[in-house]
């Protein structure tokens, strides 16, 4: 048994572990699992959970944390098999998690299917974030540039594809990404390379049409590309190791642009990590991925109702609003459903579109790939 499945097997009888022993449960308390970060967690514990219980006195929120996606993917197994035994789950909701798992729960019934009839204000939810109707968007995240404006006005900062490479060219060592293999920053910046040398049209990639022969004619442009960006990088062609690095670098005036995460760039600024002098910039042409977490209900939770009533507390503007001020991230309902002056400071980061890259084996395919043809000086690890 390798670390990663011993890590695996570790969480998820962890996991289960934490499941409450068998007991009938109330009608007053909703079991809420996460497997998310501890901002997330802090998130809930600080801000939701208070909220929630001033708005509905008669209803408990239960936090536990699962550990994470092996975790609840264990939780998820068990409540599966308690749909076919006819019991309790012992579980009403999972914070973040994709329904399609596991393999023939949707088919079974195990998810609530959301509607306006079940949560009034699905129709504020973000038409762009919706999945399937087991899954709520309540929060997101996309990737971002993110630059110093001392140094680039604003006006001239690059709102397409050919107008950041032709930055980039002319303005050598002031640009940096992290390798794609340790943050989606960097891992998101080349999936928008290789979005663009395939007609910008992401639909062109999904979990089931891959194929080495197609993962070679569609990201071999890219390699290209990629490649001849990176003489003008920072240091003719350095990489940072991770997310917070490419921050760092920007912050100390190394970089004078890098590509970030939106909610941790936002946090960052809220900190002070990052002066009021950093500026942020989408792409037009087709912004830089991201992506939500979608909460699920379990159908046959004893307190299915009442997680129904705590989803949409979620959607409303109180914690929309706390969403975007509190962890930086993007609304799971449209913008049009926040405060004005929320949308006033963040105009220039509202998405117009959020595109997604399929995970699987084009993960595997675009890191190896982007080693053997990008970075082929640099020892991964």
């Amino acid at each position: 048994m390798n670390r990663r499945e011993f890590l695996a097997v570790g969480s998820a009888v962890a996991a289960v572990s934490a499941l409450p022993s068998f007991a009938f449960a109330d009608d007053k308390t909703i079991q809420v699992y996460s497997g998310s970060d501890n901002n997330i967690i802090d998130f809930w514990n600080n801000t939701i959970i208070p909220a929630f219980k001033t708005a509905h006195p008669d209803l408990t929120v239960k936090l536990i944390d699962a550990g994470d996606d092996s975790g609840l993917r264990a939780i998820a197994d068990r409540a599966l098999a308690a749909l076919k035994g006819k019991t309790d789950p012992q579980a009403d909701m999972f914070e973040s998690f994709d329904a399609r798992l596991p393999a023939g729960g949707v088919e079974a019934g195990l998810w609530v299917a959301f509607s306006a009839e079940n949560v009034p204000s699905y129709g504020k939810v973000n038409r762009a974030a919706v999945d399937m109707p087991q899954q709520l968007p309540y929060r997101g995240s996309q990737v971002l540039l993110a630059y110093d404006k001392t140094k680039l006005d604003p006006k001239d900062a690059p709102k397409s594809w050919v107008q950041l490479v032709a930055w980039i060219q002319n303005n050598p060592g002031q640009f940096i990404y992290n390798r794609p293999d340790k943050g989606g920053s960097g891992g998101n910046f080349v999936r928008r390379a290789i979005h663009e040398v395939n007609g910008r049209d992401p639909s062109k990639f999904t979990l089931s049409n891959f194929s080495a022969d197609y993962a070679e004619k569609t990201l071999m442009p890219a390699w290209a590309a990629l490649k001849d960006l990176a003489p003008n990088l920072y240091e003719k062609g350095a990489y940072t190791s991770g997310n917070t690095q490419s921050i760092q670098l920007l912050s100390q005036g190394v970089v004078t642009m890098v590509p970030v995460w939106s909610d941790q760039v936002l946090q960052a600024m809220a900190q002070g990590v990052l002066p009021d002098t950093t500026g942020l910039v989408q792409l037009t042409d087709l912004a830089l991925c991201g992506g939500f977490s979608r909460l699920t209900v379990f159908s046959n939770g004893a307190n299915k109702v009442a997680a129904l009533k705590l989803a949409d507390f979620l959607l409303s503007s109180e914690m929309q609003s706390a969403v975007i001020t509190e962890i930086g991230g993007f609304p799971g309902v449209s913008w049009d459903h926040i405060p004005a002056e929320l949308r006033e400071t963040y105009k220039d980061v509202v998405p117009t579109s959020i595109p997604t890259f399929p995970g699987g084996d084009w993960n595997a395919a675009i890191n190896d790939g982007w080693y053997r043809n990008v970075a082929t000086g640099l020892a991964r690890g």
